[in-house]
C-alpha cells in the first residue's frame, strides 16, 4: 500500500484526512465491479466462439469458469479494500482476512469442479458434441460419484484451515461409519445395489423390463441412489429399492434382437391332400415378407394330427423389435396364411364334434323281448 502514499497525501488535501480512508475503500470495490463486468463478458464471448465448435471441454470449461472468476475478482478486491481498513484501524481482525480467502478459494474451486462436472456430464450425452453420445444413466451416476468426491474433499481442507484434525475426524468417521452402517444396513443395501445398476447396467432409463421372479413389468422412469421408479403399462409408478435386483432375475426386452412369431394352424382332414401345397407357399411367402429376417430361423412344418385339424406350426423372427410394428406385422403374416389356405381350396379347421347314432331294430323299438 505504500505506492499509493503520495495519492492519499493528495487525496487528504482535497476532501480532508477523515475521508480518505472511505474513498479509497470505494474505489477498490468499485473497480472490482468493474474488473469482474469485464471478465464476465469476455468469458461470455469466449463461450459463445466456443459453442461454434464440436469440442465439448472448451465449453464446458468456459462456462464452469465464468462465475468462479468474476467472484473470485470481487472477492480480491473486497479484501484489498478490508485489509486496508484493517491496516489503517489497527484491527486485529486483519489476521482472519488470510483464512478467509483460503475459504473463499477452496469454495470457488469447488463450485468450478462442480460446474465443470455437470456440463461435461451434459454434454457426453449431447449428440451436437459427440458422435456416439454415452448412457445417460452411466455418465449420471460417474457425475453423481464425482460430485460427493468433491464435496468430501472440499470439507476435509475447509476443517483442516480451520484448525481441526483431519486425521481425527477420518478416525471418528470410521467409528460413525460402523454404526451407522449396523444401524442403516438395508439403505446401504440399495445404495450398493444402485451402484451395481450403474456399472453392470442391465437396464437404463427408457427401458421395457421385466421379472419373472416378481410382479415387475413396466418401463424405467428413474435409477436412484436408493429406488428405481418404474412405470406399469397401466400407467402405475413402481417404487421398487435397488437392493430388490441384486436378488431377482431381470429380463429387458428393449435389447432383444428380434421378435419371435410362433403360431399353429389347423386345416380340415379333408385338406390333407393340399397340405404339402399349403406349407410350401407358407414358406415361400414369409421369405419373401419384408417384415420377417430370412436369415434366422424359419420353419412351417405339418405337426401333428389334432382332435378335428391338421395342424402345422410357423416359426419365424420379425427384424423389427418395436411392440406395435411387431403385431402389425404378424397380423399381415396371418392373414396371407389364411389367403394361402383359401386359394388352395382348404379351409381353417374349428372344433367339431361328429355324434354317430345308430337306429334300433323295430322289435327293440316296440319293446318286445
Amino acid at each position: 500500500m505504500d505506492l499509493l502514499k503520495p495519492f492519499e497525501d493528495r487525496l487528504a488535501g482535497w476532501v480532508g484526512s477523515g475521508w480518505i480512508l472511505w474513498v479509497e475503500i470505494f474505489l477498490l470495490i468499485f473497480g472490482a465491479l468493474l474488473l469482474g463486468y469485464a471478465v464476465n463478458r469476455l468469458l461470455i464471448a469466449a463461450a459463445a466462439r466456443a459453442s461454434r465448435t464440436r469440442t465439448l471441454w472448451d465449453d464446458a470449461f468456459l462456462e464452469a469458469c465464468r462465475r468462479p472468476a468474476v467472484w473470485l475478482v470481487w472477492i480480491v478486491g473486497v479484501n484489498f479494500a478490508a485489509a486496508l481498513a484493517a491496516r489503517r484501524t489497527d484491527s486485529e481482525w486483519y489476521v482472519h482476512i488470510v483464512t478467509f480467502n483460503r475459504l473463499a478459494l477452496i469454495f470457488l474451486l469447488a463450485l468450478f469442479l462442480f460446474d465443470l462436472v455437470r456440463r461435461v456430464e451434459r454434454n457426453l450425452v449431447d449428440p451436437r458434441y459427440v458422435r456416439e453420445p454415452m448412457d445417460p444413466t452411466t455418465v449420471r451416476a460417474v457425475g453423481k460419484l464425482l460430485r460427493a468426491a468433491i464435496l468430501i474433499t472440499a470439507a476435509l481442507i475447509v476443517l483442516q484451515i480451520l484448525g481441526y484434525s483431519v486425521s481425527g475426524v477420518l478416525a471418528f468417521g470410521g467409528i460413525g461409519g460402523l454404526a451407522v452402517g449396523f444401524a442403516a444396513k438395508d439403505l446401504l443395501a440399495n445404495f450398493f445395489g444402485g451402484l451395481m445398476i450403474y456399472l453392470d447396467r442391465p437396464f437404463a432409463v427408457g427401458d421395457w423390463v421385466r421379472s419373472p421372479d416378481r410382479e415387475i413389468e413396466g418401463t424405467v422412469e428413474d435409477i436412484g441412489w436408493r429406488l428405481t421408479r418404474i412405470r406399469t403399462f397401466d400407467k402405475r409408478p413402481l417404487y421398487i429399492p435397488n437392493s430388490v435386483f441384486t436378488q431377482i432375475a431381470v429380463e429387458n426386452p428393449s435389447r432383444m434382437t428380434h421378435r419371435r412369431i410362433f403360431e399353429t394352424v389347423g386345416v380340415r382332414y379333408d385338406d390333407v391332400a393340399v397340405l404339402p401345397a399349403i406349407l410350401e407357399a407358407v414358406r415361400a411367402m414369409l421369405r419373401s415378407h419384408p417384415g420377417i429376417d430370412a436369415e434366422q430361423t424359419l420353419m412351417v412344418n405339418f405337426n401333428r394330427f389334432g382332435p378335428s385339424s391338421l395342424d402345422f406350426f410357423l416359426y419365424c423372427f420379425t427384424r423389427t423389435t418395436v411392440w406395435t410394428e411387431y403385431h402389425a406385422i404378424k397380423e399381415d403374416v396371418l392373414l396371407r396364411v389364411a389367403d394361402i389356405i383359401a386359394e388352395h381350396g382348404a379351409e381353417i379347421a374349428y372344433p367339431t364334434t361328429t355324434v354317430h347314432l345308430v337306429a334300433p331294430e323295430p322289435d327293440e323299438a316296440e319293446g318286445r323281448p
